[in-house]
């Protein structure tokens, strides 16, 4: 019975879902931690590095991951070592770039006074530089599928970086700049460990070509528009918060944020198994597999996440109490999370006809689909704000974007693979259909 339990828990699936859901946990019980030691302004500060980080790193990530992922995938040894290497020189040479730009402000620190801004240039150039290796490295090990040693590699980075903040309070040594110095040594350890147990694959950058980098270079070009364009989606709620409502605002709309895990995580697990399965079948030439598994693993997750959000519209102000403590209990953090949850039922819809589209070989027709919704969403938050003057107008503005992305992402992807929209829904009812019937066989 052991080993039958042991054969079904080891799988792609439940091994990407309980990678993403750990390490989710992980988060929340770091921003929990974070969200009591600091202060409101302190958090604001973090909150800010952590978004402008994520927006730079998108330079390397967006040029390489899909890339790695797309031509790496399904073939032979010594093509896999090319990709590999080529991946290596090119995020090299990205690193330099931006580390030297990083390096360009530190002379000129002085002439800035935003504690902000100073954070970023004292430390991103740093960070950036040490999570290279485990970066590369959990793009190869999603490749290959490897997700139980992508998990190890990611409680290695979150879990030290919790037991060093929690060391900090004990000893009473806890202030923001501490923070920032454990995070790096956090990055660093990964990367160390991923370089010598073998998984980065350092040592096939001399495979690389010049062909195999100038191909990445050319498909990379457009999903680094696409993945930037992507995360400034996201971030430029920050960042107009930020201006037009305060480092406090931005304590509070991050705090919802963080527990939209509960449905980032089955989001990011099924993305993370069906972009291997959407290469291949588009790479063997079965554009209607491609079609199917678009349809199936969008509409499942849509219909899953309708339970999950009417729980977060009932249990949002004890989540936001729980993870942000009793400062924020009175503030708008509960009714943004109803908001947000509502909203992400369409999410699976919109993001996996985005990973499609690039799959298909339409990174532009992708990178032009965030671009509308980056413009939508930035239009909808300036006026939003004004018009409340508070949180809700950039909650409810998020609703805007999503729309323009799903319906012209369709009419893109529907050009090249023709199916309809409401196919999305019935491939996931049948398919929710089948996992209960089997789930209520096998009870009986």
């Amino acid at each position: 019975m052991l080993k039958k339990l042991t054969q079904k828990l080891n799988n792609k699936h439940f091994l990407s879902l309980a990678g993403n859901g750990v390490m989710s946990v992980l988060a929340m019980l770091t921003v929990a931690i974070l969200y009591r030691a600091l202060t409101i302004e302190e958090i604001g500060y973090w909150v800010f590095f952590q978004t402008v980080a994520v927006l730079l790193d998108t330079f390397r990530t967006g040029f390489l991951q899909i890339a790695l992922v797309k031509f790496y995938t399904g073939t032979t040894k010594e093509r896999s070592r090319e990709v590999i290497g080529s991946v290596w020189y090119l995020a090299i040479l990205i690193t330099g770039a931006l580390g030297l730009i990083n390096l360009a402000f530190v002379p000129f620190m002085h002439f800035f006074d935003n504690p902000a801004i100073l954070v970023v240039i004292q430390w991103f150039g740093l960070s950036f530089l040490a999570a290279l290796p485990s970066s590369i490295t959990s793009w190869i090990l999603q490749a290959d599928q490897k997700f139980d040693k992508l998990l190890i590699l990611r409680v290695i980075t979150q879990g030290s970086f919790i037991l060093s903040i929690i060391a900090l309070i004990l000893l009473d040594k806890m202030n923001l700049q501490a923070v920032f110095i454990v995070n790096l040594a956090s990055a660093s350890l990964a990367s160390l460990i991923a370089i010598f147990t073998g998984w980065s694959g350092i040592s096939f950058v001399f495979a690389k070509t010049k062909a195999c980098v100038t191909e990445i270079f050319h498909f990379g070009k457009f999903s680094v528009g696409t993945t930037i364009s992507a995360n400034m989606l996201r971030s430029a709620d920050t960042f107009i918060v930020a201006y037009m409502l305060g480092p406090v605002a931005i304590a509070i709309y991050n705090l919802p944020g963080r527990l939209m895990e509960i449905i980032e995580i089955p989001l990011r697990s099924t993305l993370a198994t069906a972009m291997s399965s959407l290469a291949k079948a588009f790479n063997n030439g079965n554009k209607r597999e491609v079609a199917y598994i678009l349809q199936k693993y969008a509409g499942t997750l849509t219909l899953a996440f309708v339970p999950l959000a009417l729980g977060a519209i009932i249990f949002a102000d004890l989540a936001t109490g729980l993870l942000g403590g009793g400062k924020y209990v009175d503030s708008e953090a509960a009714n943004l999370l109803r908001i947000m949850m509502v909203i992400a039922i369409f999410y699976p819809i919109d993001r996996f006809i985005a990973v499609s589209l690039d799959i298909i070989h339409q990174p532009k027709a992708n990178f032009i689909k965030v671009l509308l919704m980056l413009l939508v969403n930035i239009i909808g938050d300036i006026v939003g704000i004004y018009l409340t003057g508070n949180l809700y107008g950039a909650a409810f503005a998020t609703v805007l974007p999503l729309l323009v992305g799903i319906f012209y992402g369709y009419y893109c992807f529907n050009k090249h693979i023709p199916f309809k929209l409401s196919f999305i829904f019935t491939s996931g009812y049948i398919n929710v259909r089948k996992l209960l019937r089997k789930y209520i066989h096998k009870k009986a």
